[in-house]
């Protein structure tokens, strides 16, 4: 099996089990201006009417975008499970969903004023190939508007996760890991521009924004554990890495019960010439 094709079998088989991982997780963080990193991405294409949603998932971006008036939407995503939630969703019976590889789109060129990824693009391999896709179905001057995952903010709940994820990864045998997933050009500036600037796109805009995860304990774990880490892992595996964070987050609980909790996206926005 190529390299490419174990990570998509990887994230099929998760989201299967786990087909709104990624709303659960991340749609009730906030922005330091109180948006969502969904609500983020949505901004950065208000202008747009033709909007194609790259690893949508159950659907929740989408279902921003269509409160626009009159905007044509689309979405593609490699799990069944996750679009079958998306279809579930009233604001959505006009938008065509289709279980389909980024590497070979299923839509005409020119198609697409915009096109829109929230922690998806970060995931796929052959990636020139999906930068090619993107631009062939990009208008002259059509947007590419992702987000992508960043890393810790420094010193809380988040950063405390990731060692503790760390170290049961390492003592976990190699059949409890997960495949490299993605590309590591598509997590900075740099290996951006060098992907779609030979596909015909202008210089990246890069942006760092702080998202707000903190909360409760429960709900707190509830977000950081659907990382595809924890999904091969056994469940007293899992358990001893949830006991560990339970016990080691009490001295950061603020009196009124809080887990202070905050990680950084990456919001990278380029257009075609």
């Amino acid at each position: 099996m190529t390299t490419t094709a174990s990570q998509e079998a990887f994230l099929q088989a998760f989201h299967a089990e786990h087909p709104a991982v990624t709303t659960e997780a991340l749609g009730c963080g906030r922005a330091p201006d109180g948006r969502s990193s969904y609500e983020i991405l949505c901004d950065r294409v208000a202008d747009s009417r033709r909007v194609l949603d790259l690893g949508c998932g159950d659907g929740l971006l989408l279902e921003l975008l269509a409160r626009g008036d009159g905007r044509q939407l689309a979405g593609v995503d490699l799990s069944p499970q996750c679009l079958a939630l998306a279809r579930q969703r009233p604001t959505l019976a006009g938008a065509r969903l289709e279980v389909a590889r980024a590497q070979t789109l299923p839509f005409a060129d020119d198609g697409f004023d915009a096109c829109v990824s929230h922690m998806a693009l970060m995931l796929m391999g052959d990636i020139e190939q999906v930068v090619a896709e993107i631009a062939r179905v990009l208008s002259p001057g059509g947007t590419l508007a992702c987000v992508l995952g960043g890393g810790a903010v420094g010193g809380e709940a988040y950063e405390l996760f990731i060692g503790l994820l760390r170290g049961t990864i390492q003592a976990a045998p190699a059949s409890q890991r997960i495949p490299s997933l993605g590309d590591s050009r598509t997590r900075s500036r740099e290996g951006l521009d060098e992907l779609l600037g030979p596909a015909g796109f202008t210089a990246v805009d890069w942006e760092t924004v702080p998202i707000d995860l903190s909360g409760p304990v429960d709900q707190v774990w509830a977000a950081l554990s659907g990382v595809y880490d924890l999904g091969p892992l056994d469940e007293t595996t899992v358990e001893r890495l949830r006991t560990a964070f339970f016990a080691e987050v009490r001295d950061m609980t603020t009196p009124e019960g809080l887990v202070p909790c905050a990680f950084t996206i990456y919001l990278a926005t380029a257009r075609v010439r």
